[in-house]
């Protein structure tokens, strides 16, 4: 069976700049079927899920939702469930999880201030606090959207649970169709394609231990995606795997050419050369869809600077 997963896998098409971008990620458990869109079209309330795509809108704050591996029928109401929000921009990572039996008082979390980094505003609300567990391993398994999350998403969430890795979610949706399995790991917020249970078992070992794995990463979801190639181009460049180490600081022009700058904490800093390019042959993005050729992110150069005054972002 030819499906998108099969056509980019064959055609080895770079996962380097495709990950979804968001600062801040809202993680809201609702079991049951989910539908394409899934914020309104599952059991949870649609004026709700509609209510929280206008909060979010435009404040950095992408809202998704989870549950568990398993069986997904018709359950009923949900007495209580888990909430999470996770900030990922380095120098600012956390994580924090809460309990609550009234989905509606996410309406009085304060997005922007989400987006910007700030949870207060959530552990008011919902007496949140700092996530002391595993690290999260949210794989997209939403069938609606692509078939392919769920033939390839499903069995990689099931072997993780039933290997113990307690962190483990199904997640509504993580773009990029074409590359699934996707993982997307908090709290760094560094998403993976093409996954398989061992890789994803060492990266979260990697993220217990304060390092990113680069193979098979798509990017840091902080950032656009010719900062995520960027980023990846200055740890392969320069060897460097330790999280929250490298910002990028500054991007300059306009597609399909940007000049990136990143800076590490140490005082070093890269300039990269980031293009966007098409990928040919065409082939489908979706299950279903028409060919197309997708857009890639090319990194041209990399080339580090003396060290000196970062330039201030825009």
């Amino acid at each position: 069976m030819s499906t998108c997963t099969t056509a980019s896998r064959q055609l080895d098409e770079p996962l380097s700049g495709t990950a979804a971008t968001a600062r801040t990620w809202l993680l809201i458990e609702q079991p049951g079927p989910w539908g394409a869109k899934a914020l309104t079209s599952s059991h949870l309330d649609p004026a709700l899920g509609r209510a929280l795509e206008a909060a979010a809108e435009g404040t950095g704050v992408r809202v998704a939702l989870i549950r568990r591996p398993g069986r997904h029928a018709d359950c009923g109401p949900l007495a209580e469930r888990h909430v999470y929000v996770g900030h990922t921009t380095p120098g600012g990572v956390w994580l924090h999880g809460a309990m609550t039996r009234d989905p509606e008082r996410l309406l009085d979390l304060d997005f922007a201030a989400l987006g910007a980094g700030d949870p207060r505003s959530f552990d008011d609300v919902l007496r949140g606090r700092p996530h002391t567990g595993d690290p999260l391993a949210l794989v997209c398994t939403n069938g609606k959207r692509d078939r392919c999350c769920a033939l390839l998403g499903r069995p990689l969430a099931a072997e993780l649970a039933a290997s113990g890795v307690g962190g483990t979610w199904e997640v509504t949706h993580l773009g990029g169709h074409r590359f699934s399995p996707t993982v997307l790991v908090l709290p760094y917020g560094y998403a993976y394609g093409r996954t398989e249970t061992h890789a994803v078992m060492e990266i979260l070992q990697g993220v217990r231990e304060g390092r990113v794995v680069t193979e098979g990463c798509r990017g840091n979801s902080a950032w656009e995606r010719p900062g995520q190639a960027a980023e990846l181009a200055v740890r392969t460049a320069s060897g460097e795997q330790a999280a929250g180490v490298l910002t990028v600081v500054r991007t300059d022009g306009t597609a399909p050419r940007w000049e990136v700058t990143v800076a590490h904490v140490d005082g070093r800093v890269w300039r990269v050369v980031v293009a966007r390019g098409a990928s040919l042959p065409p082939r489908p993005e979706s299950c279903g869809s028409a060919l197309g050729s997708p857009a890639r992110m090319d990194v041209v150069a990399v080339r580090q600077l003396e060290h000196t005054a970062i330039p201030v972002a825009c």
